[in-house]
């Protein structure tokens, strides 16, 4: 088990921090020279964060053969499970496979009320983040900041369009937070997931509709979702 200490002093340095975004948000491999050319740094440098992130195992370092000869060169991407921190150890996950299987015993009803909770706390939380935020009103903008940052390393990457009626974003969840769950228990997690960011939604824009269009559990590389606003509500 790696310390703590170990992986938070480890993600401290902001350069290193943005590189592995930016390898959870891509979900490919890159050479040392890619990483380079991407953040302006020195391929040594970018080697040493890279060697860092993986020795804390957030990314994997797999040699690849070129095609042209010579020796095969290191290829870097991030691993699916990711990391958890935890002061001492906690086995939160086979809490969360209880509550799943004791909501799929009780039925329909149960589902319901589950997906209710998780509604109410997503509202909560961006309400609470609405608060603490420092503009005294909320334009469109401080808006999509904070749908943006309530969650950076799970998502939200958000593209916005101007539509006849009003405003579209499309944003994906490129590193699930349930993912050690979805081979198991992935309809109810999924839809307890997309209840608490209707919720989140529902919190900063008053009339929206919110609709899922990919998902991870049906074999796509992200979760997709839409949100459409008609201009008088944002």
């Amino acid at each position: 088990m790696i310390h703590p200490l170990k992986i938070t002093g480890t993600l401290a340095d902001e350069t290193r921090y943005h590189i592995y975004e930016y390898l959870l948000q891509q979900k490919k491999a890159f050479t040392v020279q890619a990483i380079a050319d991407q953040f302006g740094i020195h391929p040594n440098v970018a080697r040493l964060h890279l060697t860092k992130l993986s020795e804390i195992n957030l990314i994997t370092a797999d040699f690849v053969k070129s095609g042209k000869g010579g020796r095969p060169g290191r290829e870097y991407k991030a691993t699916e499970q990711g990391i958890e921190l935890s002061f001492p150890r906690k086995d939160e996950s086979r809490l969360i496979t209880w509550a799943v299987q004791l909501i799929e015993k009780l039925g329909s009803e149960a589902i319901e009320t589950a997906k209710q909770i998780s509604y109410e706390d997503g509202r909560k939380q961006m309400r609470e983040a609405i608060q603490s935020y420092k503009a005294t009103s909320l334009d469109f903008n401080d808006k999509i900041q904070l749908l943006t940052s309530s969650a950076s390393l799970i998502g939200y990457i958000p593209q916005i369009s101007e539509t006849t009626e009003g405003k579209s974003i499309q944003f994906s969840i490129y590193h699930c937070p349930f993912n050690n769950h979805l081979d198991t228990d992935n309809e109810i997690i999924c839809l307890l997931h997309e209840s608490f960011l209707k919720g989140q939604v529902d919190a900063l824009f008053q009339q929206n509709e919110f609709v899922q269009f990919e998902s991870m559990i049906h074999d796509c590389i992200n979760c997709e979702y839409k949100i459409e606003l008609k201009k008088e509500f944002f």
